[in-house]
């Protein structure tokens, strides 16, 4: 094994690739990994490549330092330059992102607050240090979460009165607490967020490719619908990629011949 795979060209993120799983790490410590606007850049463009690049099949979100995974908007850098666009992608490139359906897993390593929640929000799994915090302050400054969908998500992915108390108070929760509204999948110790996040990473390997991106796709999409049957009757393109792949034909090949399946991904 030749280890993780720099990309280069990233100056405010570390992008680094390793047997299938793509880790995008947050590069600014020293502003508590808060965005600005080249930053929301690469991270778009990191998802981009990730999305583009069919050998990689899981991603993982974090980041650097052991204080904050992020802190949402650099204010201070939205103060100079003004309101600033945020890339197509959306928040941190992938709050907007609704045509990817690859996993993406959040490994918060520290305070997780405004902008950092939404990234939260708009992965599919999240893993926390124990000693990460999160909260939704933007009340408290005059302002609501409407920039990356956590408001439309949260309501969506944990009991609604659990998410009121989270946006409707500005009050920061701890890991403990983040598990139990749903808002994290799992707490583990200090500084073991990153692993732990590649060990589930490592897991999702050994499912087609295909797979799951039509499950993906079929969870996320179904919600809009207005009811279970409307929900069952829809068409869905993952789906109908992966039940026509060779891959569909592999794994039931696989399994009858007793040995683990070769994915190729089509």
């Amino acid at each position: 094994m030749s280890g993780p795979q720099a990309v280069e060209g990233f100056e405010h993120v570390r992008v680094a690739h390793d047997e299938g799983i793509l880790t995008i790490t947050i590069d600014r410590p020293q502003v508590l990994n808060a965005l600005h606007l080249p930053a929301h850049e690469e991270m778009s463009q990191a998802f981009d490549f990730y999305a583009d690049t069919p050998s990689l099949r899981v991603a993982i979100v974090t980041g650097a330092g052991e204080r904050a995974f992020c802190v949402g908007t650099d204010l201070k850098s939205l103060a100079q330059t003004g309101d600033y666009e945020y890339p197509g992608g959306g928040f941190a490139g992938i709050t907007k992102r609704f045509d990817l359906f690859k996993p993406v897993i959040a490994a918060v390593n520290g305070l997780c607050l405004g902008g950092g929640v939404e990234i939260v929000a708009a992965c599919d799994l999240a893993i926390a240090d124990e000693h990460a915090q999160f909260g939704l302050p933007e009340p408290l400054v005059g302002l609501a979460a409407l920039g990356g969908g956590a408001l439309q998500r949260l309501a969506r992915q944990m009991p609604m009165k659990d998410a009121m108390a989270l946006v409707l108070t500005g009050r920061r929760i701890d890991a403990a607490e983040a598990r139990r509204i749903s808002l994290v999948n799992e707490v583990v110790a200090r500084g073991g967020a990153l692993a732990r996040a590649r060990e589930i990473a490592r897991g999702m390997l050994a499912c087609a490719p295909l797979a799951l991106e039509a499950s993906k796709q079929v969870m996320l999409q179904s919600v809009s619908e207005p009811d279970l049957e409307a929900a069952m009757r829809r068409r869905y393109d993952a789906a109908e990629r992966m039940l026509a792949s060779e891959d569909a034909k592999e794994g039931p090949r696989a399994f009858a011949e007793k040995r683990k399946p070769r994915w190729q991904g089509r």
